[in-house]
């Protein structure tokens, strides 16, 4: 039945860029979409979406203007909803539309604690908080002060979130494995104990406001 909101997009295309006005959104079904966000004078990727996401619905829920750029990251597929189908897609399919709020809520929080990633400065307590993010979204193992944590995510992903090269976070993690905070695998990353970065990452935010 939502055939009819389909668009499409060849790999490179700007969907919509940071500070213009919208009212619409999309769910992508196929390909992968890069969100950019101007920080100072610096592009810095913050995101980067799979099939089954929702982006550029902040335009919906607070009529504000763009908060990133969206560029096709691969070909894609997706559907295109604004304020009018929208309350069609409400009103005519319950199950859809209670996935999207939760979509939204979901959305609007990483959005809120992906910025307070790329608001540090310390190139470590950035690599370190998106594990904190991560970590937010899965189970810990062990009690008390030492909290293993194992993360199925690539060096680039890492690297995409917390806003920096891969090769930057690659020397990142480099100095956590030789501090013995994190052990790199080809498959998976391994955080020694968590609460050690949280520490981290909290002093770190208490000199910023300091400074």
């Amino acid at each position: 039945m939502f055939s009819r909101f389909g668009v499409t997009f060849q790999k490179g295309d700007v969907i919509f860029c940071e500070f213009e006005p919208g009212d619409n959104f999309y769910l992508i079904q196929s390909g992968r979409v890069q969100l950019v966000k101007i920080m100072g004078d610096i592009e810095k990727i913050i995101d980067i979406l799979e099939p089954g996401e929702i982006f550029g619905e902040m335009s919906i829920l607070e009529e504000a203007p763009r908060s990133a750029t969206a560029i096709a990251y691969t070909a894609i597929k997706a559907l295109e909803f604004n304020r009018e189908n929208f309350e069609v897609l409400m009103q005519g399919n319950p199950q859809i539309a209670m996935k999207l709020l939760k979509t939204f809520t979901r959305r609007i929080y990483d959005q809120k604690r992906r910025f307070m990633i790329l608001t540090l400065g310390d190139t470590e307590a950035k690599v370190a908080d998106v594990f904190l993010m991560l970590a937010e979204r899965q189970p810990q193992e062990g009690d008390g002060e030492n909290k293993r944590v194992e993360f199925h995510n690539s060096v680039d992903d890492i690297a995409h979130w917390g806003g920096m090269t891969p090769e930057k976070c690659k020397s990142v993690l480099s100095r956590f494995v030789s501090q013995g905070r994190a052990e790199v695998f080809s498959d998976r990353i391994v955080v020694k104990n968590i609460n050690d970065f949280a520490r981290f990452v909290n002093a770190q935010r208490r000199a910023q406001e300091k400074s």
